[in-house]
């Protein structure tokens, strides 16, 4: 049987005309046009190869229409050797006016992003002497269907069994009635998820449990060229575009979304998508689901690392999480992953209520920035986040910069002293590492002077507590938290001091170095 459909939609305005096209992929020699209803109509052409699609085809100009009737067409290809001996009829189409009447409703159930291959339902309302309504796909030549209201409460569904690609845009129903046509309904927008396999990733930073009051932000990242990426809540009717942005360090395409200021009803599941700006109605497949969290506690947990926070590989590590609150568990997030790493039962020790999490022999994927939380059993509300623990991985980058002292190793108190760390490997950032200190190491940006790269770690008025045994370590920005090998140690003496070349005693120091009032211990 032949298609017919409307160039270049079936959606037509009062008085106007419109051309019809007939085609079929069987010879023939015409075609003959034929409008249903009362008031019946026959059109006779003769068929025309199209080369560019391969099919046989008539072009019929049909006007003027207007809204006080329905215009029902159907077509039939015929050859003239057997004149009376037609072919099947095409498939109905029916022009569609934006009338004056009351505009109905649309709706999807079980909402308007779907996933592909599940299953959509639309529902056209019109009054309550409405006789037929029509689902249009903008941009179509032809109709989606029609339907007749279901009573009593004069509802079209129009169901699609297995959403795909070609279900996406945007769609508005028409409604008919003995007095005419209805305006058409609001535009109704379906985005089919899953078409483009590269899924991106949505991380919280710095972790998944925010502070009410406060901003958080969530990244998402796809290695994909996307063109935007959304977020969506579960179970809400709330999302968030953004342009992508292309990170040049690591090749990556993101968008950072800033949420706040946060409220308890931000609690429950993220996802993220990508799609072309081209085809914005095909997303991706969705992210994995992201739990976030919310706060209302005071920041009052330490982390801490008894193994340092620079180990060589294989190394064994633990980390200490405590409070003196009384926290009943404990849980450990690793910055830029999806969710808590472990959770903990507390134990108590000298008022401090505490948890150990043992992370075992570390390796490259080991390295990067850790948080902890603390929360009580009748509550789901977590603490806010301890300080961030860098944990840096050495021997990962396969070259050993060179570290010295100017103007020497032992110097008096309040004299100046410069730590000179340099490589004439590619270095981003040096790190200097005092051992058996508990505060974190220190960073310097490196400056590429006299063919090599360096940086330059200044202390003024020494005293007697920056004595000690040092070591320097590069780092690239690609991978910040793994590291070179470590540099042949140095020794910095502050002389006038009782064991000054012995390291102070140690005291408890949060990540970022500033003193507790309770220590984590062993």
């Amino acid at each position: 049987k032949p298609s017919l459909s409307a160039q270049p939609s079936p959606v037509v305005t009062e008085g106007g005309n419109v051309t019809l096209q007939c085609d079929s992929w069987q010879q023939c020699d015409r075609f003959i046009l034929t409008k249903e209803g009362p008031q019946k109509l026959s059109w006779i052409l003769n068929s025309q190869y199209n080369s560019l699609t391969g099919r046989f085809q008539a072009l019929f100009s049909v006007g003027s229409v207007n809204s006080s009737q329905r215009w029902t067409f159907q077509c039939y290809s015929n050859n003239l050797s057997v004149p009376l001996l037609w072919s099947e009829p095409s498939d109905p189409l029916e022009l569609l006016f934006s009338g004056t009447l009351h505009k109905p409703t649309i709706k999807v159930d079980p909402g308007s992003v779907i996933a592909s291959r599940s299953a959509v339902t639309i529902w056209c309302q019109g009054t309550l002497d409405t006789e037929i309504c029509v689902l249009h796909k903008e941009g179509s030549p032809q109709y989606w269907g029609t339907q007749t209201p279901e009573k009593p409460e004069n509802k079209a569904k129009f169901s699609i069994p297995s959403v795909t690609q070609q279900h996406g845009g945007q769609y508005r129903c028409y409604c008919y009635s003995s007095a005419g046509w209805s305006e058409h309904s609001d535009i109704l927008e379906i985005v089919v998820t899953g078409i483009h396999t590269y899924k991106p990733s949505l991380l919280a930073l710095p972790g998944p449990v925010a502070t009410s009051g406060e901003n958080m932000t969530l990244q998402c990242v796809s290695l994909e060229a996307y063109g935007k990426f959304i977020l969506s809540k579960e179970d809400e009717k709330f999302s968030i575009s953004l342009d992508s942005q292309y990170i040049h360090h690591n090749g990556h395409y993101q968008a950072m979304f800033s949420i706040g200021p946060v409220t308890p009803v931000h609690r429950g599941t993220f996802r993220c998508y990508g799609y072309y700006t081209v085809t914005p109605q095909f997303w991706s497949l969705p992210s994995d689901p992201l739990e976030i969290h919310i706060s209302g506690l005071s920041k009052t947990l330490s982390l801490l690392s008894h193994q340092g926070h620079i180990l060589d590989p294989g190394k064994s590590l633990t980390l200490q999480c405590c409070s003196d609150i009384n926290y009943d568990r404990f849980a450990l997030y690793k910055v830029g992953t999806i969710n808590f790493t472990q959770h903990h039962h507390k134990w108590t020790q000298a008022g401090l209520s505490l948890a150990n999490f043992t992370l075992g022999s570390v390796n490259s994927s080991t390295g990067g920035q850790y948080i902890c939380y603390g929360a009580h059993n009748l509550s789901s509300e977590w603490s806010a986040s301890s300080d961030t623990l860098d944990i840096l991985i050495s021997g990962q980058l396969p070259f050993t910069p060179f570290l010295s002292v100017k103007p020497n190793s032992t110097v008096h108190p309040g004299d100046n002293v410069t730590l000179l760390c340099w490589s004439r490997e590619r270095v981003n950032t040096f790190i200097l590492y005092k051992e058996e200190a508990v505060h974190q190491p220190q960073r310097l940006k490196s400056k590429f002077q006299d063919q090599h790269f360096q940086a330059e770690f200044s202390v003024s008025a020494v005293t007697p507590a920056i004595s000690g045994s040092y070591r320097c370590y590069g780092s690239r920005n690609s991978s910040p938290f793994l590291l070179s090998y470590a540099s042949a140690p140095v020794e910095l003496i502050v002389s006038g001091s009782i064991g000054a070349s012995s390291p102070p005693p140690s005291r408890p120091m949060t990540s970022a170095g500033k003193y507790q009032g309770h220590q984590c211990r062993e």
